[in-house]
């Protein structure tokens, strides 16, 4: 004998049908990734920069430029942290690019090796290096300020485009005398930098490189040095001269970047002004970093 349905029973059946697609969807639209809801807005790209962690010269206070010094036991631990705060809010990277330098590389493979992705792929730049301090390289910040006075010292260290006493091309601070750098024509080794000059010699590298890997969708992170980054984030955000020389970067702390399709920036919730970008991190905590690096000079 056969029964007819009755309607109710048909909704009923297809009520049932649908509850794993309305699961489903609830998942999507609630539970999204890490890297969707603490990193990028789907019409931005992703830029995170990460400063070295503390060196032994940072930690004996001396200037220390492109002098390839290793990281301290404080600046390993900054990185390692770095690491995880990046793994922590879900962010991948595609690419990443970093300095001659060990500080800084040491810094970007811990980084890596905490946030889970060692296999990324790293380019060495020596463009990346730090700005070369000259004369005054290997120099004790204090001292120097005592001999020289605060006034021709911060001028010195915090001018725009005026730099400190070259050295010698004699001298092992130059980067000619290093095997490092013997693949560099010598003429674009420098004897001293001021950050204008260090952002001329940094800025084909973002500008012919970087950006055109930014815009075909990959996720790059940049391991550098607090002057290099200066310059960077002076560009972004259309940062004056005379504010960019009083902007102090932390040590092992990440930066994030949105940028829009014109490689603009977007002004993120928590950044620290004149940044849009912000750290990740404690925001107390970071503010306390970037008072100690402007103390170095007193």
């Amino acid at each position: 004998m056969m029964f007819a349905a009755h309607p109710s029973i048909g909704c009923l059946l297809n009520l049932v049908l649908l509850l794993p697609l309305v699961s489903s969807f609830n998942l999507i639209s609630h539970n999204p990734t890490p890297f969707k809801t603490t990193a990028l807005h789907a019409s931005t790209h992703k830029l995170v920069l990460l400063r070295h962690g503390e060196s032994t010269w940072n930690n004996e206070n001396k200037f220390t430029g492109w002098h390839d010094c290793p990281l301290s036991e404080k600046g390993v631990k900054e990185a390692q942290q770095g690491g995880t705060l990046l793994k922590d809010a879900g962010y991948k990277f595609d690419k990443c690019y970093t300095s001659k330098l060990q500080r800084a590389i040491k810094t970007l493979y811990l980084g890596l090796e905490f946030s889970e992705q060692l296999s990324t792929p790293v380019v060495h730049d020596y463009r990346l290096n730090e700005r070369h301090y000259g004369g005054l390289q290997g120099l004790d910040k204090q001292q120097t300020v005592d001999k020289y006075g605060k006034d021709q010292v911060m001028i010195w260290r915090r001018s725009y485009d005026i730099p400190p006493p070259e050295c010698d091309k004699n001298s092992p601070e130059w980067p000619g005398n290093d095997p490092l750098y013997s693949d560099i024509d010598p003429s674009k080794l420098p004897l001293s930098e001021s950050l204008k000059t260090t952002k001329e010699r940094f800025m084909p590298l973002w500008t012919d490189v970087i950006v055109p890997e930014i815009k075909a969708g990959e996720n790059i992170l940049i391991a550098a040095h607090g002057n290099t980054l200066r310059a960077l984030v002076m560009h972004l955000d259309g940062i004056p001269e005379d504010v960019i020389t009083g902007l102090n970067i932390p040590t092992g702390v990440p930066l994030v970047y949105e940028l829009d399709e014109n490689m603009k920036p977007v002004q993120m919730e928590g950044r620290i002004e004149p940044l849009s970008g912000r750290y990740l991190g404690d925001l107390d905590e970071i503010r306390e970093r970037i008072g100690a690096v402007a103390n170095q000079t007193k």
